[in-house]
């Protein structure tokens, strides 16, 4: 939804990547030409991992990465995606902090991790 947004007020198409098997690639007929530009949009990032899949199957299809778009970085800074730092740009910046068990104040509590997101702390 997002990079569709983008994508129209852009005034150009907007495409995405799906995991089949496990790996990220392009399906529903979308395809990237070789030499195409293209600039990849994300909601969230932590770890950048998603964000890295994408930025190989551009690489692949012979793309060209002018930029990543990031609504929030949640990585404090730390994702790396192979795209010049100066090419990626995020609306909002957090450092979200992330423990080994064995350091985890929730864990130290005993309150289990049931589910994603702050649900169970209401």
């Amino acid at each position: 939804l997002l990079a569709h947004e983008v994508g129209k007020a852009l005034g150009t198409r907007a495409i995405f990547t799906e995991r089949e098997k496990g790996v990220m690639t392009l399906r529903r007929g979308f395809h990237i030409e070789p030499g195409e530009r293209v600039l990849i949009v994300e909601d969230i990032v932590t770890t950048g991992g998603s964000v890295q899949e994408v930025v190989n199957v551009v690489k692949k299809a012979g793309g060209v990465i002018v930029g990543v778009g990031l609504l929030v970085d949640r990585s404090g800074g730390k994702a790396e995606f192979g795209v010049p730092k100066d090419k990626v740009q995020a609306l909002l910046h957090l450092t979200v902090p992330t423990y080994k068990p064995e350091e985890c104040p929730l864990c130290k509590q005993s309150i289990p991790m049931t589910e994603r997101g702050s649900h169970h702390l209401k």
